[in-house]
């Protein structure tokens, strides 16, 4: 159960950054005991979200995700300095985020996750949203310049886009359907579906 105080993340909008709870109301819905919280977020201001239906992840008293550069930096030994050492800052924001390659997680949820990731792009606010999400910086201009954040953008995107046919071609050779999960896409993921074969315009 959440609770006033915590940490949370929204997995599917990690642009928001890590969040605050403000207030928690517990309901029941159709006989299920559910949770409507408030939550404000440092890119997204105040949002009130069922936690039935939000991917929720409790941070406790972590600054973000474990993938994130910020994560990162505070786990390693030495600071920054001895962060960078061990990965380099453009690896850490070039990776792709474990939700969307972790083989333990179902792969519709993976492929969900990547045809997620369409929603960012090099241009303007949408780069600033990815480097937040990507970074788990609140400012990630504290740490990077915009030519930065642009460079790690084009590596995450090429890796990203060399990611889905992998995901594609797990699918067929499972025999999973996820023509549904491609029919949901964005229009910027399904661009990218249409170039690598996977639906017809």
């Amino acid at each position: 159960m959440i609770s006033q105080g915590m940490q949370i993340r929204h997995r599917q909008r990690p642009e928001w950054g890590v969040g605050s709870v403000t207030h928690v109301e517990t309901l029941t819905r159709s006989g299920t005991v559910d949770q409507r919280i408030w939550i404000r977020f440092p890119n997204a201001g105040l949002k009130t979200l069922l936690r039935s239906a939000a991917d929720l992840e409790i941070m406790g008293g972590a600054a973000a995700a474990e993938h994130t550069f910020a994560a990162r930096h505070h786990a390693a030994d030495g600071g920054w300095l001895g962060a960078i050492s061990t990965k380099k800052p453009e690896a850490a924001m070039a990776e792709l985020p474990p939700e969307a390659t972790d083989p333990f997680i179902p792969l519709e949820k993976r492929l969900q996750y990547l045809l997620g990731l369409y929603r960012f792009s090099a241009n303007g606010s949408s780069l600033m949203d990815w480097a937040v999400a990507q970074s788990g910086l609140d400012d990630p201009l504290s740490r990077f310049t915009r030519t930065d954040l642009e460079g790690h953008f084009k590596l995450f995107a090429m890796d990203r886009d060399a990611h889905l046919p992998k995901l594609l071609s797990e699918a067929r050779k499972n025999g999973i359907q996820i023509d549904s999960i491609l029919a949901q896409a964005s229009p910027a993921a399904k661009k990218m579906l249409v170039r690598v074969g996977a639906i017809r315009t």
